[in-house]
């Protein structure tokens, strides 16, 4: 009887679903990050500065997005709509865009009426891991970071709204 050998083509197998599990495991439903203090930052478009550390004592819904990305555009009205519902949670939005006169006019057309600021070389969302478009985490008013949405969401959900308003 022969003895079974492993071949090249499992083990490049084996190894490329090793590495798949370390890279993926931050985009899941428990990222790593998940009850530790969000990563500071100070952030200044030309237009407006926001220091994060400012908005301790409030919850954050920190969202990453661009005026180019299609699920970031479709979801941008119930965050505004969140916003109005629950004033006391700030939306505070980070754009990718590297355009600032296709920013402005996507601010201009559908009415963004939150928080939002420019970052085209996108250190804000490398500092938490961010990869894909949209993500969005939530801080909670001590600075701790308690949750992640990776892709777009209806954000008046009743889910969303009952967790928001629970922190």
């Amino acid at each position: 009887m022969r003895k079974a050998r492993p071949t090249l083509r499992s083990g490049i197998l084996l190894l490329a679903l090793c590495a798949l599990s370390i890279t993926s495991c931050d985009r899941g439903d428990h990222p790593a990050r998940i009850g530790s203090p969000a990563p500071q930052f100070t952030l200044a478009d030309g237009a407006q500065n926001v220091d994060l550390a400012r908005l301790r004592g409030h919850i954050v819904v920190l969202h990453f997005w661009a005026s180019w990305c299609a699920p970031c555009v479709v979801e941008m009205p119930s965050l505004m709509a969140l916003q109005r519902r629950l004033p006391q949670v700030t939306v505070l939005a980070i754009s990718q865009d590297e355009d600032p006169a296709a920013y402005r006019a996507f601010l201009l057309d559908n009415h963004v009426d939150f928080l939002t600021l420019r970052d085209p070389s996108a250190r804000v969302p490398h500092l938490y891991g961010t990869v894909k478009l949209p993500e969005t985490y939530i801080i909670d008013s001590r600075g701790i970071l308690r949750r992640k949405f990776v892709s777009a969401q209806d954000w008046t959900s009743p889910e969303i709204i009952d967790y928001l308003s629970k922190l």
